[in-house]
């Protein structure tokens, strides 16, 4: 069903033979001020905006549902530029649309950009980075720049309006049905994620999904005939890609009319193949690629220029009349069309009141009341449960009561217990796979690099998402998690198989460092729960965290859930770390752990007190929120007076010295694991309790 409020596609007003006087006015100024943006810093990539600039303005001027006075109009067309690198392009568009400025999800009667930040391309502290940064400059749907990843997150954002229109959409009241466009090019389609997510995509049948490929046929090496000769149209007819293709990117009636086509297409998405020449009107250094990543030089800009018919001596030229044409074209529709859904929104507000107040929770980011109200208590239990067991429960105990919380697995939700399994959960599928874009299990298949970057563009619509996986492959998910901090995105990644405790699957699905590189990565919340009740606390802690990422580190092996009426209350885990078991007085020795490990310190903690040893038991599950805390309650922790520490944990011993000091004690791993049972491996690699007393006497004796 199409969109009251959807606009007519705008014609040239040079008909059918191409673009009039004025159009090509404001091409050619989008493709100069992108070459002076670059000449200017001396650094940046001149030649894709100066090739794809036709296409650029064809989108945004003339087909683009997208309102440059309201960048946060939920129900906005969303444009991807893939190839980040290229991002004076997407910047000389915000500037000349007159995109509004934003701060604190308000936005401003301002513009994002002004063609002083034009100038201040790539400077520090300007608004107008070296790639595209999202929350940085309004008008930048996400951050791009490690190729592939924008055609992941797209993905994302299409998943994300498929469910988003299925949950709340009425007869008579379409909110969504946006489109979403991304720019790609040659580097994307030989990165891995693009494959993936096209792949997934293809699967899920995503009508609302286009890709513009910018196939200009040279990367920085030169000719990508050296790497990169197969077939792609053939390729994404796999996938089940509607694709189409235009043989001259500065062909507009072409290009305008392959884009009608791809909207017009609603159960495929569309990929369309766009043949360009890289550096468009350089008289030496088009095609080439010279034309890539550095600036073209004085000479070269002002061979372009007189190609263009343009002031050769005048940098950062903007004719008369250019900004008012935007308005006339992408302004003016834009304002009808946000106008006419906000008057839709309103009335739909006063029939349906429950779920437009649902809708402006997602849109702000507020959490659901009584989300957390059935999460359980573990009752104390020498056995014990996995924590990728008891998370299970737990997720399933939220997620009814947070209707916007979905999310699933790269094809290990039997392992990782990600499914949600109460009545109407239902599978995110299209009809023809026995599913709904209303279900709320998302089926990733194998390919943990797309679910990390299709999370994020999920998540940038509002919608809570959350991925899962074994810890190991949390490698293949690096480039996502980390730009999930970047962008502030509250993506929530679920790992479990976290230590050596896997067992018979041997090193190649034994984690070691990854605990360490989490850890490392800034912005990025990660805790290791160590039983059932810190993983109830984790979950409460993790989901009021809406401006960042969270990583949960769980165990495949069941652990003890203990004692809460003779240990401390987990509630202490929302700090990051602290006192589980204590001594009378100051102690002699302070026994420091995460996970699984933090039963083993426990055992050795019971035996010590026999002995009349002074021992403190720290449970530390996350780093990050114990340095967060004043220093007070970190002494009040980790008294410094107390230097007789050890430090115990089944992953790579980085980091715990700023915890044990340069005399303390660290029990970790110092290579690989191997393959056998669990318990044969934890005695040949020392996670005994034998191991760790013999290491906390030695502290104490130093008391």
């Amino acid at each position: 069903m199409r969109s009251i409020h959807t606009q007519p596609v705008r014609a040239f007003e040079g008909g059918a033979a191409g673009p009039s006087a004025q159009d090509l006015l404001c091409i050619n100024t989008i493709r100069t001020l992108s070459m002076d943006g670059v000449q200017k810093a001396n650094s940046g990539h001149p030649g894709t905006p100066m090739a794809m600039a036709a296409p650029a303005y064809a989108l945004w001027q003339n087909v683009l549902n997208y309102d440059p006075a309201d960048p946060l109009w939920p129900n906005r067309d969303r444009f991807v530029l893939s190839i980040g690198h290229a991002s004076m392009l997407i910047y000389s568009l915000i500037y000349l649309a007159g995109v509004r400025d934003v701060k604190h999800g308000t936005v401003l009667d301002a513009p994002s950009l002004t063609l002083e930040d034009l100038k201040q391309f790539r400077q520090l502290d300007s608004r107008t980075p070296g790639h595209p940064e999202y929350h940085h400059t309004a008008g930048v749907e996400t951050t791009t720049g490690p190729l592939g990843q924008g055609c992941g997150n797209s993905v994302g954002m299409a998943i994300a309006e498929k469910w988003l229109a299925n949950r709340f959409n009425k007869p008579g009241f379409p909110l969504f049905d946006y489109h979403v466009y991304t720019f790609c090019g040659d580097g994307d389609m030989m990165e891995g994620v693009a494959s993936e997510a096209a792949s997934t995509a293809g699967h899920l049948r995503l009508g609302n999904l286009t890709w513009v490929y910018d196939s200009n046929r040279i990367s920085i090496e030169g000719s990508t005939d050296i790497a990169f000769t197969e077939n792609v149209q053939k390729r994404f007819e796999g996938y089940g890609w509607h694709v189409l293709e235009v043989k001259d990117a500065n062909d507009l009636p072409a290009f305008q009319a392959a884009l009608a086509d791809a909207k017009a297409e609603t159960g495929r998405p569309t990929l369309i193949i766009v043949h360009s020449v890289i550096g468009w009107g350089a008289p030496k250094k088009a095609g080439t690629a010279a034309a890539h990543g550095e600036p073209l030089g004085g000479e070269e800009i002002r061979g372009a220029k007189k190609a263009y018919g343009w002031p050769e001596d005048q940098s950062f030229f903007v004719p008369d009349g250019v900004l008012d044409y935007f308005q006339q074209g992408l302004g003016a529709r834009g304002a009808a069309a946000s106008k006419a859904w906000k008057d839709l929104y309103a009335a739909y507000a006063k029939e349906y009141p429950e779920l437009a107040a649902e809708l402006a929770d997602i849109l702000s980011g507020t959490l659901p009341a009584g989300w957390d109200k059935d999460i359980p208590v573990y009752e104390a239990n020498p056995k014990g449960i996995a924590t990728r067991q008891s998370s299970g429960e737990v997720l399933n105990a939220i997620a009814p009561n947070f209707p916007w919380l979905i999310g699933g697995s790269a094809d290990l939700s039997p392992s990782t217990k990600t499914n949600l399994t109460f009545q109407g959960a239902g599978s995110f599928q299209p009809p023809e796979w026995n599913g709904s874009y209303g279900g709320r299990n998302l089926h990733f298949g194998v390919r943990e690099h797309a679910m990390g970057s299709i999370c994020n563009g999920i998540s940038l619509a509002g919608i809570r998402a959350y991925c899962s996986g074994f810890l190991i492959f949390s490698d293949y998910m690096k480039p996502p998690i980390r730009l999930s901090a970047l962008m502030n995105q509250p993506v929530i990644y679920i790992f479990t198989h976290d230590s050596i405790g896997v067992g018979e699957d041997g090193p190649t699905h034994q984690p070691i460092e990854q605990l360490a590189q989490l850890r490392a990565t800034p912005g990025v919340t990660t805790i290791r729960p160590g039983d059932a009740n810190e993983v109830a606390e984790a979950w409460r802690t993790i989901l009021p965290m809406t401006g960042r990422p969270s990583v949960l580190i769980l165990s495949r092996q069941n652990l003890p859930t203990l004692d809460r009426t003779v240990y401390a209350p987990a509630s202490g885990l929302a700090k990051g770390a602290y006192v589980l078991a204590d001594s009378d007085g100051t102690p002699d020795v302070i026994l420091m752990a995460t996970g699984s490990e933090v039963s083993l310190v426990v055992q050795a903690y019971e035996t010590l007190k026999a002995e009349g040893v002074k021992v403190r038991v720290v449970s530390m599950p996350s780093w990050d929120l114990f340095e967060a805390q004043p220093k007070a309650y970190r002494d009040s922790v980790l008294p410094p007076s107390v230097t007789g520490r050890v430090a115990v944990e089944m992953a790579a011993p980085m980091g715990w010295d700023r915890y044990v000091g340069l005399t303390g004690a660290i029990i970790a791993m110092h290579g690989f694991g191997a393959s056998a049972p669990a318990g044969e491996l934890l005695k040949k690699f020392g996670f005994t309790v034998d191991a760790v007393l013999a290491e906390a006497r030695k502290q104490a004796a130093k008391a």
